[in-house]
């Protein structure tokens, strides 16, 4: 029998996807005639789920049901001149027609970002890829088109910089554009400091949730064959966090029924140490890394125990609050613990 769980970057596990009420949210207000939100920035740690809960959105807006109320999905390649993607997947629609066979191997400033005049291919001369654009959105409007825009790990990039900037012009235009992008909170915070990109950092930021744990359970019972009692259990081991439910649920059912539940645990530290834990602490500051280690030996400390170990007291809300919108940490009634199954062990271990 083929293994229900995925550890596949970008791919919605096929039968072991728990849903969240965050999907829910954002379709819904994309549905409203008038949403009070065009923009949602994803974040949360590595492995959290960000990409999936993209992907699932896209999926869900592909769908017949979406597109017969005129959803059309852009997906973009944030490493790529994002405008040519954008105006080729619209020319596909039929919402432009002088840019019909544009080359997508030409550099964006061919097609005029930076001032420069293109060619299509078919010898329609295109004074500005935006003025294109802007004619192809004016279209899906009359058209009563929807265009749902997804970028998957974005960071502060020149051809991330024109793009939103773009973007800002058309959601005052009143463009029917919605977009939907996923980042690490760094990532997404170094965008806030361009020019003229107030839109952005207003907009909805939606930080991944740790998985239900009566869904877990539920699944690891099903799929697993186990009884609750053993697959709560399971479920409780991985905190949550969606990378170590999917690798738990491989490393159980690879064992088989009456598996050893300490040799699979020892192996899912070994997968989360070397595929997600040690990145993580790469990325993080020497004083993240300093709150870190203070907080690495207990489920949970009170903010009084903290204060009175730490060099510089009045710097913990800084600390707090970055590696909360990180996903780091929990932060639950002035208490804070680490939110990542066995991370304290793996500090205190190899770091």
């Amino acid at each position: 029998m083929q293994n229900p769980f995925s550890t596949t970057f970008s791919k919605i596990p096929e039968h072991s996807y728990i849903s969240t009420a965050q999907t829910d949210e954002i379709m819904e207000n994309f549905n409203y005639e008038l949403p009070s939100e065009s923009v949602y920035k994803i974040t949360g740690v590595r492995g959290s789920g960000k990409t999936v809960l993209l992907a699932k959105l896209e999926q869900e807006f592909e769908s017949e049901t979406w597109s017969r109320e005129g959803w059309i999905v852009c997906r973009l390649n944030p490493a790529r001149e994002m405008l040519v993607q954008m105006l080729a997947i619209l020319c596909k629609e039929g919402l432009s027609k002088t840019t019909h066979g544009i080359d997508l191997n030409v550099s964006a400033n061919v097609f005029g970002i930076g001032g420069g005049i293109g060619v299509s291919e078919s010898g329609n001369r295109i004074e500005d890829i935006g003025v294109e654009l802007d004619a192809a959105l004016k279209n899906a409007m009359d058209k009563k088109k929807k265009i749902f825009i997804g970028i998957d790990e974005i960071s502060r990039t020149r051809e991330m910089e024109i793009f939103a900037l773009e973007f800002g012009g058309w959601l005052r235009a009143g463009y029917p554009v919605y977009l939907v992008c996923t980042g690490l909170y760094e990532n997404i915070e170094q965008l806030y400091n361009v020019k003229n990109l107030t839109f952005f950092r207003r907009a909805t930021t939606v930080k991944t949730e740790h998985l239900n744990l009566v869904r877990m359970s539920e699944m690891y019972r099903k799929k697993l064959g186990t009884d609750i009692t053993m697959a709560r259990k399971l479920a409780e081991m991985t905190k949550g966090y969606a990378y170590a439910f999917q690798v738990l649920g491989i490393l159980c059912f690879k064992a088989g029924t009456g598996f050893d539940l300490e040799e699979v645990t020892a192996d899912l530290k070994t997968e989360l140490y070397a595929y997600s834990y040690e990145k993580i602490w790469e990325e993080l500051t020497d004083n993240d890394r300093k709150m870190v280690r203070l907080i690495s030996d207990r489920y949970e400390y009170g903010r009084e125990e903290i204060l009175s170990v730490m060099e510089k007291p009045g710097n913990y809300p800084v600390y707090r609050d970055r590696l909360s919108r990180r996903g780091i940490i929990d932060t639950k009634r002035g208490r804070i613990g680490l939110a990542l199954p066995f991370f304290g062990e793996y500090v205190n271990t190899y770091c």
